[in-house]
C-alpha cells in the first residue's frame, strides 16, 4: 500500500513565482488519482544540484514511497535534475526512462534531448519527468500501469506483488476475472430481461441515487471556479468603494457653496490619494472613480461648469464657474455604496459565474471553497474500435470518437474526466477494464456493449462480477433505449456506472440527459435543463418512443411575440453524429404511432443543453 507520495518541481522560474508552476500541480493530481489514500507532499525548488539532492534524500529518508520530479531534465547548464538523482539512488531502472522517451518520441523528436532518470533509494521509487504539463500527462500514462506493482516489489509486499504479477501475466492490468459464460451463444436471451422505464422515472432514480453522493470540499483559485458550487458563505472584508468616489468627470465641490465661481485647487484622477481638504470657495477637478478630497460632499459634472480663467498654455485651470447649485452627495458613491462591509457575497449553493468571480476578485478573494466534483472515467468497449491517433485504419475497424466527444461534452458543462481507453468484448478484459476505471474514478461512463448482441456483455459483467445493482437497464426513449444506470461497492466505496449505447448520437444525447444531470445533482446544482416552447420549422414524423431530436433554434426579427423556431439538424439516425453538430437544444418530441406527423409550426418543448447561437430570420414585409 502506498502511504506517501512527494512531487518536486525543479525550476528557477517557478521557485521565484509559484504561480508559474503548471506541471507540478498536474503531476500531483495524476498521482492522487492513482493513490487517493496516500499523503501527498509538494515542493518547488530551484535548479541547484545540492538542493535537489538534499530534498530527494530528505523525502526518501522520511519513508516516502514515491518521489516524482518535474523539470530540469533538458540540456541547459542549469538542468541538473538527472545528475542529482543519479547521486542519491542506489539502483537505477533504465527501462522506465526508455519507456518515457519512446512515448515522447511519438509526439516530438525533441524528446531525444530529455535526460530523465528513474531509480530506487532504500524503499523509495524516484522518477524524473520533463518540465511541461503536456509532457507530464503523456509520460505519466506510460508508467501508470506499473507504479503500484513497482512500489510493492520495492517494499516486498508479497501478497500484492503475486496478485499483480499473476494479473499482468494474463494480460490484465487490474487483477479482476469474470465469471460470465459466453460459450453458449445460442441460448442467450432473445428479449431483454430488464423492464423499460419512462424518462421521468429514470430521472427520478438518478436524482435519488446521486443525492447520496458523499459531499467533499476542495479549495480552488477563483479563476478555476467557473461553474463550481460554493460550499460556504463569503463576506465582504472591506467596503466597496472604500472611499467616497466620483460617479462622473467634473469637479469635487462643497454643496453649501452653491453656484458661482470656484478656485480650482488641484486635479484628481483615479488612484490619486487626496491630500489637503477643500476650503470654502475651492473645488478640485476629478475623474470618474477618483476619491473625493476631504471636505467635498458632491461632484458637479463638466457639462454644468464654465471656464473662467486658465494659464496661457491651457494646461492649468485657475477658476471655473459652477452653473447649477449642487446638492449634497450629488454624483458621489459613498463608502460601501456597492458593497457594505460584511455583506454576503456568496451563499452556500451559489454557482460561480463570471460576474460573481469578478465580485470576489474585487473583494480580495483569491481562492474559494467549492463542492468537489466526482471523478469521472470514460471507457469505450468494442472489438471494432481503434484509437483515433492510429495512422492506418485496420480492416473492419472504426476510430473511437465517443471518448473524445464525451470528454469535450463534459468539459463544456464544467466537468473533467479520465480516459480509460478501449475495452475488448471479452468478459475478463471488460471486468479488468471496469475494475481499473473504478480504482481511478467515482463515476464510470461506458459506451457500447449494452444492447442484445452476443458480445454486449456490460450488464452481465456488472451483475455477476461486481454484484452491481442495476437501477434501470432500458429506457423508453429514442435514441438510447438500452441505457443503463448501476451502482456497486468496489474496495469499500460506492461506484456509479452509466452504460450508454455505442452509437455516437445515442452516447451524446444520453450523456446530456443522464450523466451531466447526475453530476449536477452530486454537487448540489439544479438538475433540470431549462425548457422553452418552440415551433417546428418542418413537419416531423413521430416515433413510437419519445424522441430527443437535435435541433438549432432560430428567431424572427419582426415577430417578437412569437416563439423561436426549431430546425432539426439532418438525419436523426443514432449513428450520424453530424445531427448533433451545432445543436443547442434537444426537442422533446412526444411518442407517436401509425405514421403520426407533427405539422410545421407545431409547438413542442425544447431542452436548452448547449450554447445558444440563435439564427435571426428576417420576415418579409
Amino acid at each position: 500500500m502506498v502511504k506517501a507520495v512527494a512531487v518536486i518541481t525543479v525550476s528557477d522560474t517557478c521557485f521565484k513565482n509559484n504561480s508559474h508552476d503548471t506541471s507540478g500541480p498536474c503531476l500531483a493530481q495524476l498521482a492522487n488519482e492513482v493513490f487517493p489514500e496516500a499523503n501527498l507532499h509538494t515542493i518547488i525548488i530551484p535548479d541547484e544540484k545540492e538542493i535537489i539532492e538534499r530534498e530527494l534524500k530528505y523525502f526518501s529518508d522520511s519513508n516516502i514511497d514515491l518521489i516524482l520530479t518535474t523539470g530540469g531534465t533538458g540540456l541547459s547548464s542549469r538542468d541538473v535534475t538527472p545528475e542529482a538523482t543519479k547521486a542519491v539512488i542506489y539502483r537505477d531502472i533504465p527501462a522506465i526512462s526508455v519507456a518515457l522517451t519512446l512515448e515522447s518520441l511519438k509526439k516530438t523528436p525533441m524528446a531525444m534531448l530529455s535526460r530523465s532518470v528513474a531509480g530506487i533509494r532504500d524503499k523509495t521509487l524516484i522518477i524524473n519527468f520533463p518540465g511541461s504539463k503536456k509532457a507530464v500527462i503523456e509520460c505519466f500514462e506510460v508508467i501508470r500501469p506499473v507504479l503500484s506493482h513497482a512500489i510493492s516489489l520495492i517494499k516486498n509486499e508479497h501478497v500484492e506483488v503475486k496478485s499483480t504479477h499473476d494479473s499482468m501475466q494474463s494480460g490484465h492490468i487490474c487483477p479482476h476475472h469474470s465469471s460470465v459464460d459466453v460459450s453458449k451463444v445460442a441460448f442467450r436471451p432473445r428479449e431483454s430481461p430488464f423492464p423499460m422505464v419512462e424518462m421521468s422515472e429514470a430521472w427520478k432514480i438518478i436524482d435519488s441515487v446521486m443525492a447520496q453522493w458523499t459531499e467533499r470540499l476542495e479549495i480552488v483559485s477563483i479563476e478555476d471556479g467557473l461553474g463550481r458550487v460554493v460550499a460556504q458563505p463569503l463576506h465582504a472584508k472591506e467596503p466597496m468603494p472604500p472611499f467616497p468616489a466620483s460617479v462622473k468627470d467634473g469637479y469635487a465641490c462643497i454643496s453649501l457653496d452653491g453656484a458661482g465661481v470656484r478656485k480650482v485647487r488641484s486635479a484628481l484622477t483615479a488612484g490619486d490619494a487626496p491630500t489637503e481638504p477643500l476650503l470654502p470657495g475651492e473645488c478640485a477637478r476629478i475623474n470618474t472613480g477618483a476619491a473625493l478630497p476631504a471636505g467635498a460632499d458632491c461632484v458637479v459634472q463638466v457639462e454644468d461648469t464654465k471656464l473662467v480663467s486658465a494659464s496661457d498654455d491651457g494646461e492649468t485651470e485657475f477658476e471655473v464657474e459652477i452653473m447649477v447649485a449642487p446638492k449634497p452627495e450629488q454624483d458621489v458613491r459613498p463608502v460601501g455604496y456597492d458593497i457594505p462591509m460584511g455583506a454576503v457575497l456568496t451563499n452556500r449553493g451559489d454557482v460561480l459565474d463570471a460576474a460573481l468571480i469578478g465580485l470576489l476578485a474585487g473583494a480580495g478573494y483569491q481562492n474559494v471553497t467549492v463542492k468537489a466534483h466526482p471523478k469521472v472515467a470514460l471507457l469505450s468497449t468494442g472489438n471494432e474500435l481503434q484509437e483515433p491517433s492510429e495512422g492506418k485504419l485496420r480492416p473492419a475497424h472504426i476510430r473511437d470518437s465517443n471518448r473524445t466527444m464525451l470528454r469535450m461534452l463534459l468539459r463544456e458543462h464544467g466537468y473533467e474526466s479520465i480516459d480509460c481507453g478501449i475495452a475488448r468484448d471479452s468478459p475478463t478484459h471488460l471486468a479488468s477494464a471496469l475494475a481499473t476505471a473504478m480504482q481511478r474514478a467515482d463515476v464510470i461512463v461506458c459506451t457500447g456493449g449494452v444492447s442484445m448482441g452476443e458480445r454486449d456483455l456490460l450488464k452481465p459483467v456488472l451483475l455477476k462480477d461486481f454484484n452491481a445493482t442495476l437501477h434501470f437497464g432500458r429506457v423508453r426513449m429514442k435514441p438510447g433505449k438500452p441505457s443503463t444506470f448501476a451502482t456497486c461497492l468496489f474496495e469499500g466505496k460506492t461506484k456509479y456506472i452509466f452504460a450508454l449505447p455505442g452509437n455516437p448520437v445515442s452516447a451524446y444525447v444520453c450523456c446530456l440527459l443522464f450523466v451531466v444531470r447526475a453530476l449536477r445533482v452530486s454537487c448540489g446544482r439544479v438538475a433540470e435543463w431549462p425548457r422553452v416552447s418552440v415551433r417546428l420549422e418542418e413537419a416531423v414524423t413521430l416515433d413510437p418512443r419519445p424522441e430527443y431530436a437535435r435541433a438549432a433554434l432560430q428567431t424572427r426579427c419582426r415577430d417578437r411575440g412569437d416563439l423561436p423556431t426549431a430546425a432539426l439538424l439532418g438525419n436523426q439516425c443514432s449513428s450520424r453524429l453530424l445531427s448533433a453538430c451545432g445543436a443547442g437544444a434537444l426537442l422533446e418530441l412526444p411518442a407517436g404511432g401509425a405514421g403520426r406527423i407533427l405539422p410545421p409550426g407545431a409547438v413542442v418543448s425544447a431542452l436548452l443543453t448547449g450554447r445558444l447561437d440563435l439564427t435571426v430570420i428576417h420576415s418579409e414585409s
